[in-house]
């Protein structure tokens, strides 16, 4: 008998910090994809993002550990923090098949927003073929597939997730503010950054 792939969701992301947002989202993929694993990957050094405000890989990594440690479906992977230099989607997804074996299909989860920027990404040409795309994103948010690369037509998916209305952003700058972060991450994540002052004063 045909054994089925495995099928593994790759959450990539910078998680300056992790939120229930991402938590949210991961899960209603892993289920309505029917995913045997989603293996969080926390972004080493970000190409597309050049802000002052990123927390640490090791931060950042320490901090989705704490938050998806509940979830048995859940994991996460050093890979990019570990790799040297700039971290790239299609090193990752093309480490990561070596991890898991050839024959895994991989699904790989990220915002509309980076989707729409795909024929930018690097070495992006040979994407489609490593992976299928699972772009999520906040109620009302319209991708226009016109705009995405012709080749991604076929392997994108759009998913809306309605507790992606959270953003890390925001909630950097409610920390600087010094208002409540509270049910916008899981505790754990909310002691963790206000012990290691993470966001303050930034």
């Amino acid at each position: 008998m045909k054994k089925d792939p495995f099928k593994l969701g790759i959450m990539g992301g910078t998680f300056n910090p992790i939120h229930h947002g991402h938590l949210a989202a991961a899960e209603f993929v892993r289920e309505e994809f029917k995913l045997d694993e989603i293996l969080f990957v926390p972004s080493g050094k970000p190409p597309h993002k050049h802000k002052s405000d990123i927390a640490s890989p090791e931060h950042r990594w320490t901090m989705t550990l704490l938050a998806t440690g509940t979830n048995k479906c859940f994991s996460v992977s050093s890979v990019e923090i570990d790799r040297r230099g700039k971290s790239y989607t299609g090193d990752t997804i093309l480490e990561l098949k070596e991890i898991y074996g050839a024959r895994s299909d991989c699904y790989f989860i990220t915002g509309a927003d980076a989707i729409a920027e795909i024929s930018t990404w690097h070495k992006s040409g040979n994407l489609s073929e490593l992976a299928k795309f699972i772009a999520v994103s906040r109620p009302g948010y319209k991708l226009d597939m016109s705009k995405i690369d012709s080749r991604f037509h076929r392997c994108t998916y759009l998913v809306e997730v309605p507790a992606l209305a959270i953003s890390s952003t925001e909630i950097r700058e409610r920390i600087r503010r010094g208002k409540t972060i509270k049910y916008l991450v899981p505790e754990i994540v909310e002691k963790y950054i206000y012990k290691n002052k993470l966001y303050q004063g930034v």
